[in-house]
């Protein structure tokens, strides 16, 4: 499919010194116990150069169930952002569940007027890939403030985290395409190949419920795509099902490649032993069979932290063999 087929990408305007970034709660809740995580995220963004504000509803101790608030309530606080010239950014506070709630109450008119970056990922996956299908909207799907920017950084090699700040400003500020992102030893081959195209993903899991809501991407939009996907929790089954869902919905015959970042959390993945605990590596090429196409494996975004920026709907060029991931295009404007 050629790119006059795609959606008109959407791309915010860059980021300044001192521009507003807002830290919201768009899904979980605040816990009282992650707050000094939550100050150390602020310091992060000053220190990187932007003015930082807390939003209303991120605030220790404030929740329904297992959300930060009341679905629409979130939903509003979202449309103030959106709505609010001053603010040029938002970065979620942390994932949850609870996007699925307010998927049909965002201002789109307002993304579409003054579209902003949003960063997060888990289930903010969720509105990197709703908001792609209705406006064409970049999606950064990057760290979170409070697991990623004051957790997962904190503790990572001085010279990574050096390196993720210099990366994430860049990809918020610059108006030229990054190129290669930094590679680590990590990085494995799982298929050999090379591949072009738009960047598509999230959590898998996310990737699933949002192609069964109304907000999905339209199939076509799949076509010459690279699929990126982590997921953490669950079972090592749970990913070979909705492997199994992307390929019956046709998703795995459209891509040109794939990348896969590092798992999380999931029960009975092991080291591939007959018929017990099989690689994720041994699931994928399984559930893929005789699709030839670039898999690079074991890639740093997702819950295993820190991530690595992924950009949704960025055109992008995948070497697996070279075990590299090239960015082609800025994620912003001028």
């Amino acid at each position: 499919m050629t790119d006059s087929a795609l959606p008109r990408l959407l791309r915010p305007r860059a980021l300044k010194p001192g521009d507003l970034v807002v830290i919201a709660s768009l899904s979980g809740p605040l816990h009282a116990a992650a707050e000094p995580d939550l100050e150390q995220a602020v310091v992060v963004l000053e220190r990187t150069g932007f003015r930082v504000r807390r939003a209303r509803l991120l605030e220790a101790g404030r929740h329904h169930w297992w959300s930060a608030a009341r679905p629409a309530e979130i939903a509003e606080e979202l449309n103030t952002l959106l709505r609010d010239p001053e603010v040029r950014a938002i970065i979620a506070h942390d994932g949850g569940q609870t996007a699925l709630g307010y998927l049909d109450l965002i201002d789109v008119e307002a993304i579409a007027a003054d579209p902003k970056p949003i960063l997060g990922y888990s289930d903010i996956s969720l509105l990197h890939l709703a908001l792609y299908a209705r406006t064409g909207l970049v999606g950064f799907h990057a760290d979170c403030a409070t697991p990623g920017l004051g957790g997962a950084w904190q503790t990572a090699p001085a010279a990574r985290r050096a390196e993720l700040e210099k990366l994430y400003w860049t990809l918020l500020t610059g108006t030229e395409a990054i190129g290669a992102l930094p590679a680590t030893p990590s990085w494995e081959c799982w298929r050999p190949g090379r591949a072009e195209g738009r960047l598509i993903g999230g959590v898998i899991n996310r990737i699933v419920l949002a192609q069964a809501t109304p907000y999905a991407l339209p199939l076509e939009w799949f076509d010459g795509a690279v699929l990126f996907w982590e997921e953490t929790g669950g079972l090592a089954a749970h990913v070979w099902s909705y492997l199994q869902v992307l390929r019956h919905s046709g998703i795995l015959d459209r891509i040109a490649g794939m990348v896969v970042g590092v798992p999380h959390a999931i029960d009975g993945l092991g080291t591939g032993a007959p018929d017990t605990s099989p690689t994720l590596r041994e699931i994928v090429l399984d559930v893929l069979g005789d699709r030839d196409i670039p898999v690079l494996g074991n890639v740093e975004f997702g819950h295993a932290g820190p991530n690595l920026p992924m950009p949704v709907g960025i055109r992008v060029c995948l070497d697996a063999q070279q075990r590299t991931l090239s960015l082609l295009e800025p994620a912003v404007r001028p």
